[in-house]
């Protein structure tokens, strides 16, 4: 049997499961069917399968997912769930992850909110490239919600706890019930024209139909179209309305709207002092280089200075003078020692000095010296030169001696 790669079962799991988290549509669905299987585990979490006449899907709420569901699940209930769609990975079975579960008499609402969300989807209100980016460092925020409730007051806390030189400017909505999607348009066109830095849109939790305003369309094309960034914040993190969708960033409460819209003066406060630790110490480099440099360029413009030059040449020449002078004498030194050498060596050669010793010159009558008796004959005229004077006579008898003797 020819085999391509063999995979384990533990990578085809975590492969469909990639392919599940990366499928858009699955992120958020709503579901309708009727509940079986219904266990509450003493872990808190939720284990169920929702069926229709045909198929069946099983479920599971998280502990912590459940303040989205507001009664007692019972088999045998028509409900509508939302939530996302992924892969249990150990088990190698996809699963409904349950975010939101309400009655079945609220099923037309989701059904409307599941037709408004894939028709907005179609026409791009969704898509990340056109959100535009929260600002860092606001003055001015706008909040469109009610004057009166929860939200608001703990926005006005965190904000004023964060930074309470940020001016909260509010326009008091309605937020469910019949015309309060007008008042929310209304009032993200009204700071959209006071020109505020970001708009936080929201409102605290509460059921679908109370939070149906955030669902409509004309509140997603104020949000499309407002040229101010918009942050959405309506009720809590398992509630998600077709305003978290289209705004430019959702925060899950109105709470981390706050927190998300307006810095921490005391961080940016720390991070000017630190940005001002850094600006000083690259000031004081650059001014100890600039130093040096300066230094520097004074030690060479002293040194090519002319009248530093001539200072140097002069020294320079009397360095050389005195070095000259130096090797003179030392020379004439050297030489008179040669000479006085040279003298004594002479005058151990004088014949003045082989006179005084008792030696005699002997020389003819034309005073040439005559080395040898070979030289005499006799009754010839000698000269004989002593040390003290010269003695003149004539020789009377010749004897010449042999080598022998």
């Amino acid at each position: 049997m020819n085999r391509g790669k063999v995979y384990s079962v533990t990578s085809i799991n975590q492969f469909i499961k990639n392919m599940f988290s990366h499928e858009y549509v699955l992120s958020v669905v709503f579901v309708k069917g009727e509940i079986s299987n219904c266990k509450y585990h003493s872990s808190g979490h939720i284990y169920f399968t929702v069926k229709d006449s045909s198929s069946q899907l099983a479920c599971v709420m998280f502990r912590g997912d459940r303040g989205g569901l507001d009664f007692q699940l019972e088999n045998g209930q028509e409900v509508v769930i939302g939530g996302s769609i992924n892969v249990y990975e150990p088990g190698g079975r996809y699963q409904l992850y349950a975010k939101k579960i309400v009655l079945a008499g609220d099923g037309d609402l989701a059904e409307r909110y599941e037709q408004l969300k894939k028709k907005l989807e179609r026409a791009g209100y969704f898509d990340e490239d056109r959100k535009l980016p929260i600002p860092k460092y606001v003055k001015r925020v706008g909040i469109v919600t009610a004057k009166t409730g929860a939200a608001i007051q703990d926005m006005i806390q965190i904000a004023g706890r964060r930074n309470p030189y940020v001016q909260l400017v509010l326009y008091p909505a309605k937020v469910q019930g019949e015309g309060a999607a007008e008042t929310i348009v209304r009032g993200i066109q009204r700071l959209e024209e006071e020109n505020v830095d970001v708009i936080i849109v929201g409102r605290g939790g509460g059921s679908m139909e109370d939070l149906w305003a955030f669902n409509e369309e004309m509140v997603a094309d104020a949000i499309f179209y407002c040229r101010i960034p918009v942050i959405s914040a309506v009720g809590h993190e398992t509630d998600v309305t077709i305003a978290d969708f289209v705004a430019d960033l959702r925060a899950p409460t109105p709470s981390a709207a706050a927190e998300l819209a307006v810095y921490d003066v005391r961080q940016a406060l720390s991070e000017l002092y630190d940005y001002k630790d850094w600006l000083a110490r690259q000031m004081l480099q650059k001014i100890d280089n600039i130093s040096e440099k300066i230094a520097f360029m004074a030690e060479r413009l002293l040194f090519y200075n002319p009248e530093n030059q001539l200072l140097q040449k002069r020294q320079f020449l009397t360095d050389m003078e005195e070095k000259l002078t130096n090797l003179i004498k030392q020379n004439i030194k050297d030489k008179r020692h040669a000479f006085a050498l040279l003298a004594g060596r002479l005058d151990s050669l004088s014949p003045l000095k082989r006179l005084q010793s008792g030696y005699a010159y002997i020389s003819d009558n034309e005073n040439k010296m005559l080395y040898s008796v070979s030289n005499i004959k006799k009754d010839d005229i000698i000269q004989i030169t002593m040390a003290d004077g010269a003695v003149t006579a004539r020789a009377q008898e010749v004897t010449r001696y042999s080598r022998e003797e």
